[in-house]
């Protein structure tokens, strides 16, 4: 018995260790603030010339990857956004903050009803410290020289969506553009940050987050940002990710400045 533990535990040492040698690219750092810490990952471009002004590129994952190894939050996104052709031609520093467990980016609350879940948005208390904390290393390197202010973006999948959509209730000044991938929030607040233009992405069999929260956003939104769009998944779940995440949406995202 102790031997089969043993093969499990250094299985599980490896498991991790290769994990994190497949990012690393994103370098591993964290953010103090008093007794609190925010892990996060970083990636720069392969050439930074003095004197030029990178956009910042934030991406908040979903609640599978909450933690404090520090790697898990680049299981998805990550790939896309280092990709050889993405960093010659959108050359950017990239940001993957790491939400702790039993938190979220959100104050999100959920019950099911008639066996579907319903989703409350309530945005009246202070942000979770997370948020809070990822908000402040967003301030720290817009204080950079190296990163264009007019160009930052913030994108996101699950949990990570619906936080998109929160942080630019909270902070609209902020973002020149982002993606909301299988999320949602509520659309009575979409007033706050109609001037950003947001692609949703979502699957309709999509049981984890409806397809209907990123909707109603959207239809709120549509007719005050005619760079807003959604495109949905007829045959895709939860999943939505897997499809959203490739070189056409940093295209797109890379077009905007505030």
């Amino acid at each position: 018995m102790k031997r089969i533990l043993l093969i499990i535990s250094i299985s599980l040492i490896a498991f991790q260790q290769c994990a994190q040698n497949n990012y690393g690219e994103y370098k591993v750092d964290e953010f103090v603030f008093g007794k609190d810490t925010l892990f996060y990952r970083i990636f720069y471009p392969d050439i930074m010339k003095s004197g030029e002004k990178y956009p910042l590129i934030l991406h908040l994952h979903g609640s599978g990857s909450r933690g404090k190894d520090n790697w898990r939050q680049l299981i998805h996104g990550s790939k896309f956004l280092r990709d050889k052709q993405a960093r010659m031609q959108y050359p950017a520093v990239v940001i993957f903050p790491q939400c702790s467990k039993g938190v979220m980016w959100t104050h999100r609350e959920k019950h099911q009803e008639n066996g579907k879940w319903k989703f409350e948005f309530p945005v009246k208390k202070e942000p979770p410290l997370p948020t809070k904390l990822t908000n402040m290393l967003v301030e720290h390197f817009m204080s950079k020289s190296f990163i264009d202010t007019s160009r930052v973006y913030i994108l996101g999948m699950s949990m990570g969506g619906m936080g998109t959509l929160e942080f630019l209730y909270r902070w609209p000044e902020k973002y020149a553009a982002a993606a909301v991938v299988c999320g949602g929030h509520n659309p009575q607040l979409t007033k706050k940050y109609c001037h950003i233009p947001i692609w949703f992405f979502h699957g309709e069999k999509d049981r984890t987050v409806p397809m209907e929260y990123s909707k109603a956003v959207f239809d709120n939104l549509k007719n005050c940002n005619k760079n807003t769009k959604y495109t949905s998944y007829p045959k895709v779940y939860h999943n939505s990710w897997d499809f959203a995440y490739n070189a056409d949406l940093l295209k797109w995202l890379m077009q905007f400045k505030k």
